[in-house]
């Protein structure tokens, strides 16, 4: 049953938390809940927005929603009469709601924008170990358990003067190409919906696609998953990379065509950083567990462990801006779901 930790009903409007029990500590500790208290009563109610009863449905005015919230559709809504805003803590709202959920016209804000900063960390990192050779001289030192033979190895290494491809000038693609900044880098970009002068404002030279998987040392993957974007890293792309190149995916698996990936890997001198894949967990056959050319990580790339305080304290941010009239600061429109994550 769905609890409240403040009495008093109907004297304070009311806020819904809908997230598993372990979802809803880790996002919304004391610490980080403290200041929501302060403008209204918080209900804790699990994915089932169903339990949640009469009084404190009417009176909702938030509904903060998590990873385990079912699917809302416009017949869950029925009810929230004074509801004024969903805040999704997670990134995409894709999947949270329903055709006739956005018809409904309730306002939907998202923590994209904090995971983002979580994915860009996991990038940039990336992106500096394997130009400083940390994935490829690791697989070489255990091959060959024994003191490399470092000259010709590393001559080619290094992070000076290198050239990074970021494919998606999303807010991933964004953040990533401010942490690298720091760094004496040529960055491209590629992003259709981008012109040459706001690249230039990233730090980054706007390019074709066919040039930056050709020119670049690290190519980086930062588009959303749309119909679109579905395979748009070929095997003619990837046959293209130079020769030491690295490709890093923590987009969408289905933005790379996996089993041409697979083919070239296997026969080519790249390499693969891995956060993503199609299916998210490859098959237990798949070729990606063995190739000692990839390196794959289980989707960890966003917010994770105390990081997901992060996207708690900025859904707790836009509550409040609900909650005291203020705009979303992070407002999605349904008109914006077929180009974003």
């Amino acid at each position: 049953m769905p609890s409240s930790d403040l009495g008093g009903r109907g004297q304070l409007p009311t806020i819904v938390i809908s997230a598993d029990d372990g979802d809803a500590d880790r996002l919304f500790p004391a610490n980080v809940l403290a200041p929501l208290r302060e403008h209204g009563r918080v209900v804790h109610v699990g994915g089932d927005l169903s339990v949640l009863d009469v009084e404190d449905r009417r009176s909702a005015e938030v509904l903060l929603t998590s990873w385990g919230t079912h699917e809302i559709s416009a017949g869950v809504l029925d009810g929230f009469s004074s509801l004024e805003a969903i805040i999704h803590t997670g990134g995409s709202v894709k999947r949270l709601l329903t055709d006739d959920a956005w018809e409904t016209g309730v306002r939907v804000s998202t923590q994209v924008e904090r995971n983002a900063e979580a994915v860009a960390e996991y990038a940039a990192a990336m992106i500096v170990a394997s130009l400083k050779g940390v994935f490829r001289l690791r697989r070489d030192y255990i091959r060959e358990g024994a003191t490399l033979d470092r000259g010709p190895r590393l001559d080619t290494l290094g992070i000076t003067a290198k050239t990074v491809g970021l494919v998606g000038a999303s807010r991933v693609g964004r953040a990533v190409a401010r942490l690298i900044a720091r760094h004496d880098l040529q960055v491209l970009v590629y992003d259709p919906y981008v012109d040459a002068v706001e690249a230039d404002s990233l730090g980054a030279r706007l390019t074709s696609l066919e040039t930056l998987m050709r020119d670049s040392d690290v190519v980086s993957l930062h588009a959303p998953a749309t119909p679109g974007t579905r395979g748009m890293i070929t095997r003619r792309l990837l046959e293209s990379m130079s020769p030491g190149a690295t490709l890093i995916n923590t987009a969408r698996g289905s933005i790379v065509d996996q089993d041409a990936l697979i083919d070239v890997l296997r026969t080519r001198d790249l390499f693969a950083i891995l956060d993503v894949t199609e299916p998210m967990v490859p098959a237990a056959d798949s070729a990606l567990w063995a190739l000692e050319n990839v390196f794959l990580t289980p989707h960890l790339a966003g917010a994770t462990g105390s990081d997901l305080q992060r996207l708690g304290r900025g859904a707790v941010d836009e509550a409040i801006r609900v909650l005291t009239g203020e705009e979303l600061a992070h407002r999605v429109r349904a008109e914006d779901l077929s180009r974003i994550a």
